[in-house]
């Protein structure tokens, strides 16, 4: 008698397995993977892709991604579509041509445009570059004056962990992450957005601070529960001490720009 034949497995929707390829090949950052521009580019692969991969290497560029990270992810994408039915491993080498220079120059065109408006237009709080300019005053005074800024300034960063959240809803998290530091941060503070899952503050060291971070987590995780999509999503609320000197502040906020 023979044994009977096994169900063959459901295959994975592209999303999933592309993502699963993408980690596979290394993206470091699994909070910040899913973007809108994702699954637009899920949404075109029957049809004319270059467009959304052009979108897409302009997206990575602008939550800070590296070219070569933005290329394996895209390499990952195809092997995805190439082998639908099994586990796939990215393949650089494999990647068409046509693909590799459309999100190659989406992401040069961004990466390579200067941002001269200090204000991100979503959120409403400064650009990392305004923040970094606004951080150079303060050491500059510090100097001045003697001090350190490490001992009278923290960087305080309010992370989601957007990991399990797609498309849109991805972009109200930023919003309501922004709101909560505009209510918590009223005095005159520098509130910034380093990512698509990061926002911070720079704040005084004073006895006030404790309460701040806890209002901080609190406020954000009410907001986010008002929204189906993002209730119970984790946020983290930590304070990052400032390095003791200037040069260090671009691999600061580098570091902490991505959750």
């Amino acid at each position: 008698m023979l044994p009977p034949e096994r169900a063959r497995p459901v295959p994975l929707p592209l999303r999933d397995r592309w993502r699963a390829a993408s980690a596979a090949a290394g993206w470091r950052f699994p909070s910040d993977w899913s973007l809108p521009e994702v699954d637009a580019v899920c949404a075109a692969a029957d049809g004319d892709l270059l467009p959304a991969l052009g979108a897409l290497g302009g997206a990575r560029a602008r939550s800070g991604a590296g070219l070569p990270e933005v290329l394996d992810d895209v390499a990952a994408l195809h092997a995805a579509m190439a082998l639908p039915d099994d586990l796939v491993a990215a393949d650089a080498d494999a990647l068409p041509a046509a693909w590799l220079r459309a999100a190659a120059e989406g992401w040069a065109e961004v990466a390579g445009t200067p941002r001269t408006d200090p204000v991100d237009p979503l959120t409403g709080l400064s650009t990392a570059a305004y923040l970094h300019r606004r951080l150079a005053e303060v050491y500059r005074r510090s100097r001045h004056r003697g001090g350190c800024p490490s001992a009278t300034h923290v960087l305080l960063l309010a992370a989601a962990d957007l990991s399990g959240v797609v498309g849109w809803p991805r972009l109200a998290a930023q919003v309501l992450l922004a709101e909560t530091l505009h209510v918590v941060f009223d005095r005159g503070e520098t509130l910034a957005v380093l990512g698509p899952s990061v926002c911070a503050a720079l704040v005084e060291r004073d006895a006030g601070l404790s309460a701040r971070v806890a209002a901080v987590r609190a406020g954000a995780l009410d907001r986010f529960s008002r929204e189906d999509a993002l209730s119970g999503v984790p946020v983290s609320v930590r304070v990052e001490r400032l390095p003791l000197v200037l040069p260090g502040v671009a691999g600061l906020l580098k570091a902490v720009s991505r959750a």
